[in-house]
């Protein structure tokens, strides 16, 4: 009978694999986290940039009311005026003045053209909100 340890002289030794694969995802793992800071990044410069252009437009649209209408002006005025009015502590007060003085022109089925008084309310508001 044959012995069963025979030797192998063709066959080389087991060669080290050097593996990269936790590399590879540490390094997916650092681009993906730089791409979405990036992106949440400029999400939030755009939406910044759009809240400074609403605030325009609301402005805008509140410095251009016409006052030949006086009941549709006081529902503008005090519409718009709203979202200017949680500024800060100052501006809630003249809003509030204000809006208490338009409210005789908002509620009756036939008004009168707004008084001075009142127009002068408005335009001192306009100027708080803009400085």
């Amino acid at each position: 009978m044959k012995s069963q340890n025979i030797p192998i002289n063709d066959i080389a030794p087991l060669v080290e694999i050097h593996d990269y694969s936790l590399y590879y995802f540490i390094a997916l793992v650092l681009i993906v986290t730089a791409l979405a800071a990036a992106s949440i990044f400029a999400v939030i410069k755009q939406v910044r940039k759009r809240k400074i252009s609403i605030r325009k437009e609301k402005f805008n649209a509140l410095r251009a009311v016409v006052f030949s209408d006086p009941k549709h002006a006081a529902y503008t005025i005090s519409e718009i005026g709203r979202f200017f009015a949680s500024d800060n502590e100052r501006t809630h007060k003249a809003y509030q003045n204000l809006f208490d003085r338009l409210e005789p022109y908002k509620y009756a089925p036939q008004v009168e053209m707004i008084d001075e008084e009142t127009i002068g309310y408005y335009r001192l508001y306009l100027e708080m909100i803009d400085a």
